[in-house]
């Protein structure tokens, strides 16, 4: 067994996601048989039974969500303690670089937690129905839930065990700084002009929830991420750091930053995943949800005020800005 399977935080992580493997495992099966035999229109005693054993599913798939959503934070955590394991790491920046499962496997474990979170919305209005319109169409996108979660954790063994432990990676300031003079953020922008678009991007998201327009909604979460993405990394994380040349988003995770950075990306991936399932919902279920669309507004709100705080102390201290 290398030193990385060895790593206590590793082996709690793997053996975790193995366990709600096998419980979506069970439900897959559970759900296969009672999409080929429902009938909603049916008395029989079968039907009923179906109708039993798919509130055994919904269970197992709360819980599954609830242990993810715990998981994905622990992943970081876990991968950010082998950065003394793994010669060039200073962080998880540098770990999770060390193979080609790494950033894939996290895109993956953002895109489960938010199908696992549509799912459980589809669910919640479903159950409100009484006759289960939306029953078939939970079914199929569990099943997709279920292949994906298969593929995660064979990413999952794939990239603790092919973490090689002699070969040296990058380190944050390498992977994120302007190396050769190079402008990383996208589309040429600089720093002003990205700070302009992420903040005229979250009041175009205001103004699309007070006025409940989803396709807006949908469009506004969705280019909002990847801006508060480089915004963070590039600009708001240096403040976090209060120093300019350090650009990582995953520094902050740490205890001499307060984990403040479980804070920011917390509330940014928990207001975008709930503002585009109340889009997606409206667009093409017909389901509105003005509640999902607050608590989205309140947390993007929230990761916004926590980002632009930390420039506005900066300033107060020094009257200057990095």
């Amino acid at each position: 067994m290398t030193p990385v399977l060895l790593n206590t935080q590793v082996l709690v992580y793997l053996l975790s996601e193995s366990v709600v493997w096998v419980l979506l495992a069970i439900a897959f099966g559970v759900s296969v048989h009672i999409l080929w035999r429902w009938d909603f229109s049916s008395t029989d005693e079968e039907q009923y039974a179906l109708e039993r054993r798919a509130y055994l599913v919904m269970t197992i798939i709360l819980a599954a969500f609830v242990i993810k959503f715990f998981l994905l934070p622990f992943f970081v955590f876990a991968i950010d303690r082998l950065s003394d394991l793994v010669p060039g790491a200073m962080c998880a920046a540098g770990v999770i670089s060390a193979n080609g499962y790494g950033l894939p496997l996290l895109f993956l474990k953002l895109l489960l937690l938010f199908l696992l979170l549509l799912w459980m919305a589809i669910n919640h209005y479903d159950l409100e129905a009484k006759d289960y319109p939306w029953f078939r169409l939970k079914g199929w996108l569990f099943v997709l839930i279920f292949a994906l979660a298969t593929v995660e954790l064979g990413m999952d063994w794939a990239y603790f065990t092919h973490i090689d432990i002699h070969k040296a990676v990058s380190c944050c300031s390498a992977l994120f700084g302007q190396l050769e003079g190079a402008n990383p953020l996208p589309f040429g922008l600089d720093t002003a002009k990205l700070l302009l678009l992420f903040y005229l991007l979250y009041l175009f998201i205001v103004a699309a929830t007070l006025a409940h327009r989803s396709w807006m909604e949908l469009a506004g979460y969705g280019l909002f991420v990847f801006v508060a993405y480089y915004a963070v990394v590039y600009f708001f994380g240096t403040y976090v750091y209060e120093l300019p040349t350090h650009k990582c988003p995953f520094c902050m995770l740490q205890k001499a930053y307060y984990y403040v950075g479980y804070a920011i990306w917390g509330t940014l991936f928990g207001g975008v995943f709930l503002g585009l399932t109340a889009a997606i919902l409206q667009l093409f279920l017909g389901i509105e949800s003005r509640r999902l669309e607050r608590f989205a507004l309140a947390l993007v709100s929230a990761f916004v005020l926590l980002c632009s705080l930390y420039v506005g102390v900066y300033y107060l201290r020094n009257g200057v800005f990095l």
